[in-house]
């Protein structure tokens, strides 16, 4: 019998619209805004740029596409510390 793995959707933090950045850290360009209510499955995370949001202060970065990164300050992922496998 195959396993299958079932994709896990986070909520962002209500009442925000996030930043998607083309790499992990605030100095990588904005390449779009996710609106209020957004979920988002979450594929690999990097270290990064520290950042303060509603959810702590972390320097993790969720990678939510290929090329899409937000802060996990704004993911509400039940840890204060890594949830996936660590970006390649």
């Amino acid at each position: 019998m195959a396993e299958t793995t079932a994709t896990r959707y986070y909520s962002i933090a209500p009442g925000y619209r996030v930043n998607v950045r083309s790499g992990p850290g605030t100095n990588y360009p904005i390449i779009k805004v996710l609106p209020e209510g957004t979920r988002v499955a979450i594929n690999c995370q990097s270290p990064g740029t520290w950042v303060t949001g509603p959810y702590g202060t972390s320097n993790i970065w969720d990678n939510i596409a290929n090329g899409q990164f937000i802060s996990d300050t704004y993911v509400n992922t039940g840890s204060d510390g890594y949830i996936r496998p660590r970006c390649a």
